[in-house]
Order: C-alpha cells, then structure tokens, then sequence
C-alpha cells in the first residue's frame, strides 16, 4: 500500500521541544538531495532517534543495529543481480548425494540456469548443494546463517560474492521470499515444511506478492501428494482454508516440468502491485475483447464492485516509466481469495486470451515485483 508519514513521530519531538525535523531533513537533503524516498528515510531516522531518547535496553538496540546492518548489507550486496529472476529452492541438507532427489534438484539447477534464471537457497548441503552444482556458480545465490559452531557453505559459493551470511533468521528468511519469482519446494525435514507453510500463509494472506509455488517429488513419490490428501482432508474440509487455496501450488514429478511451470505463469503476466484501492497486475500482452467478457462473469467473484478495466500506461503509473510498455488490468480486489486471483493468472497466460495471440513473446525484463 502507498507510504504514508508517521506524523506521531514529528509530533513527539515537537512536543519534547526538540527541533530535529529541519535538521534531519537537512541531512538527508546533503546527502541524497533527489530522492523521492526522503520522507521514509527521514521516519527511520526518527524512529531511531525516539529509541535513543526512551533509551530502554541495550539488548533492543543491538538486535536493532544487527537486523539494520543486515538488511542494507543484503540489499546493497543483491543490487548487482537486480533484473535477473530467481527462483528459491528448498529441501532437506541431509539429502545424500547417491538418493534420486539429490540428482533431480541438480537437474532442477541446470534446467533453471537454461532458462537464465538464478538459483536461491540456504548455501548448505543436501538439495542445497545439488540445486547449486547444477546451476553453476553464475546462476547461484546463497543466503547462509552464522552458527555458534563451523559451518562451510557449499563448495559453489562458498568464498564467492554470490554468498550472503545472514545473522539473524528471520531476516534471512525475509530475503528467500522478497527475492524468488517462484519457489520450488523439495522433501525435506520441519525446517523445509517451516518454509512451505510460510510461503503459502504469505501468498495467501497477500503479505507475499502471487508467485508460483511448485512442489517436486521424484515419480510416484508420496512426500507431497501426502501433505497434500492431508491438507484437503483436514483443513479444506473443515474449512480452516478456502478450497481455491490449494490452486496457490502445483505439483511436478520433474525438473524439466518444475521450469515449465514457472515459465508459464510469466507468460503474459508480468508483476502486480496496489494503486490506491485497485490492484493491478501488469501484463506484455493486450487481452481480446471477448477473453474481457468471459472475464467479466467468471471472474466477478474477484471484484469487490464496478469490473476489471484494461489500459495502458497512464499518469497515475508517473513512478514506473520503466513498465510503460506494458498494458495494465485493474480491479477491485477482494484481497481475500488469491487462490482464485492464481487462476485469473493463468487465464491471462493462455495465447488465446490475447488481442495477438501469434505475436512472438518479446524478452520479458525481471525486475522485483513492487507492492506498494
């Protein structure tokens, strides 16, 4: 949702009689004096200034520091491979090397490293280490946690600009989710069954942006079709979830399907975000007339009033020159039923919804997709 001022900060040190407002703005106007972003770097300043003058405990303003220090490291650090899609793969470090799924997620490496995409993961052993070695050192990424104990990274980036050591947990896991364009989730222990819920409770809850969730198992493995009968047995039908939400995963029984996936819901979408009180997916092909009225009635559910209108590039998208050559679809989103805006995606995805369904598919730019 668009930024707004935390204006109960500038009144708290107007209160107190402090005048650093001024001075803190005059501040940043030195040293980033064009950026649009100096009203959010002007609250974080503030905000640190209101825990130095409470001054509570020093244990808070350690973890504070870190989790700062971490976040601008990482985001300074990934910087240099922005426009490249990434995909996050999880699965158990104790994956022995001789077991088929350590060959099927070297497989998946490769198969993503072929279609240009990076390859995310915890920089360990396991799947880890198999997802790596088949994607190269150039398609890799790893995001490794410090322990009290020694612990190597993976021999593909370990020693490389392509490894990132994070502190803090949490902070990690932010960053597994914030980079991925699609996450491929392999057989693994509560550490990977942690991380598929997660997923899942953030896309689902729309904390997350839409990203495909692929789930791969070796042919005719039971890991995820189990979790899966379980999943409809004990939570859709009890109704703890919607049963649209279990169209947020797909499961595959290859690499080369996994790849499939993702590429296919990139197809024609292209990244979504919030414009006031209408959400607006951005999309490289104009839809047809009549795939709009189809939309219009298999799709009302979706919209919270009015319909979904189709237009170019306009003055309220003033911030995104960047995506000015894509047509935008607005609507009224009920933000509750994104396992239904999944299938809205794939709709868009299909050639034949297209207004030139024989065009060739233009190189696709992959920018981080912005929520705002």
């Amino acid at each position: 949702m668009p930024y707004k001022p935390n204006d109960l900060l500038s009144r708290h040190f107007e209160s107190h009689g402090h005048d650093l407002i001024h001075k803190v703005e005059e501040q940043l106007n030195l040293v980033s004096p064009n950026s649009p972003n100096l009203p959010i770097y002007r609250d974080m300043i503030l905000t640190v200034l209101r825990m130095a003058q409470e001054d509570h405990n020093r244990w808070n303003a350690k973890i504070t520091l870190q989790a700062l220090r971490e976040l601008e490291h990482a985001f300074r650090t990934l910087e240099q491979f922005k426009g490249r899609r990434k995909v996050t793969v999880f699965g158990s470090a104790r994956t022995p090397i001789e077991h088929p799924l350590y060959g099927m997620a070297r497989e998946l490496g490769a198969a993503l490293a072929r279609s240009d995409m990076m390859v995310i993961t915890g920089a360990g052993g396991g799947i880890m280490a198999a997802a790596h070695e088949g994607a190269g050192r150039d398609h890799s990424l790893g995001f490794n946690i410090t322990l009290p104990f020694e612990q190597h990274a993976n021999p593909t980036v370990e020693g490389t600009p392509n490894l990132l050591p994070f502190h803090f947990f949490f902070t990690r896991k932010l960053f597994f989710v914030k980079e991925a364009d699609a996450l491929v989730l392999c057989p693994g222990g509560f550490g990977t069954l942690d991380e598929a819920l997660e997923v899942l409770t953030l896309v689902q809850t729309g904390k997350s942006p839409l990203v495909p969730v692929v789930l791969l198992d070796v042919p005719g493995g039971r890991f995820w079709q189990g979790a899966l009968d379980f999943i409809r047995e004990q939570l859709e039908e009890n109704r703890y979830i919607l049963p649209t939400d279990l169209k947020l995963m797909r499961l595959v029984h290859n690499a080369e399907d996994a790849v499939e996936e993702i590429n296919r819901f990139y197809l024609n979408f292209h990244s979504s975000r919030w414009l006031k009180h209408q959400f607006v997916i951005r999309m490289n092909h104009k839809l047809s007339e009549q795939a709009m009225h189809l939309m219009q009635a298999d799709f009302a559910d979706l919209c919270l009033n009015d319909c979904f209108h189709q237009h170019d590039y306009s003055d309220d998208d003033r911030d995104e020159a960047r995506f000015s050559h894509l047509t935008r679809l607005a609507f009224t989103f009920n933000a509750r039923d994104h396992g239904r805006l999944r299938e809205l995606v794939d709709y868009i995805n299909l050639p034949e919804n297209w207004a030139e369904p024989t065009q060739e598919v233009r190189p696709l730019t992959w920018e981080p997709i912005k929520v705002t």
